[in-house]
């Protein structure tokens, strides 16, 4: 804290670097460390921050599974191109055919 600033000045600080209440992380149950996404296949635990401390809140089957949790990725999480295209406008560095 710097000896010049108001107290509500740093707590608002403060509680912008905070950690938001409800950040889901994922842990592999294999008891290995290291990038999560190469072993794809260990079940994850997923832990919900509650201001203090992780809690565990469920688990997943695999990473793939566990991403569509963390990010609330509904379905299989494959963006499809709309039905109907929308058609480019020609610009100047577009040739018009």
């Amino acid at each position: 804290m710097h000896d010049d600033e108001p107290l509500e000045q740093w707590a608002t600080r403060w509680e912008a670097m905070r950690r938001p209440v409800g950040t889901l992380k994922a842990i592999p149950m294999d008891g290995t460390t290291g990038g999560a996404h190469v072993r794809r296949n260990a079940p994850r635990l997923i832990m919900r921050w509650d201001g203090y401390q992780w809690l565990p809140d469920t688990m997943a089957d695999d990473y793939p599974a566990a991403q569509r949790i963390l990010h609330n990725i509904e379905g299989d999480g494959v963006m499809r191109p709309a039905a109907t295209p929308t058609p480019k406008k020609p610009g100047r560095h577009r040739r018009t055919t």
